[in-house]
């Protein structure tokens, strides 16, 4: 059977909806009314709940739409900047990503089995663009041999969600300088 393809307008409200969800998820949780996110969407709670049946669909769908978000980033980010540069600038990205998630990382912990496939998700989206930019400034010399993708994405993600503040992105900034060939900044 043929993908259905959405029409501009429903795809508009569809996008105005998931962007004002993050935006409300940030600001207020996870728990936020869907009101609100339907009002600063600029759609009726109808339509949020036509696409979002339920609040974790939404909160799923927003997830999904920011790691998509970072893993296209490494793409981009390879194709302007030298290898261990463009390494550097998607961990800062993939740090920010993680520290104003704390909202969505509660919910995804929360046993809700429409979570579930989420950490699959996640690791299956962000893992190949690091292991692509890790490898490519391996290979130019700038970054050490040996250095797993995923555990890379596991120990930024501890660092980024300790705390979300800038003492985690020192942290990791440091991770960072420990990944440099000749270790310095």
């Amino acid at each position: 059977m043929p993908e259905r393809r959405v029409r501009a307008d429903a795809q508009r409200s569809l996008d105005a909806t998931l962007e004002a969800a993050k935006r409300v998820f940030a600001r207020d949780g996870v728990d936020a009314p869907v009101r609100v996110v339907a009002r600063e969407a600029g759609v009726g709670v109808a339509t949020l709940y036509r696409h979002f049946p339920q609040r974790a669909d939404l909160v799923a769908a927003v997830f999904r739409r920011e790691v998509d978000a970072t893993a296209a980033a490494a793409e981009e980010l390879a194709a302007t900047l030298p290898p261990f540069e463009a390494l550097v600038a998607w961990l800062r990205r993939y740090t920010a990503f993680i520290a104003t998630k704390q909202g969505l990382s509660a919910a995804l912990h929360s046993g809700d089995p429409a979570f579930a496939p989420l950490p699959a998700y996640f690791s299956g989206h962000l893992g190949p663009p690091l292991a692509t930019l890790l490898d490519a400034a391996v290979h130019a010399g700038e970054a050490r041999p040996g250095v797993d993708a995923d555990e890379l994405l596991a120990a930024v993600a501890n660092l980024a969600h300790a705390s979300g503040s800038l003492s985690s992105v020192s942290m990791v900034d440091l991770l960072i300088d420990g990944l440099r060939v000749d270790g310095s900044a």
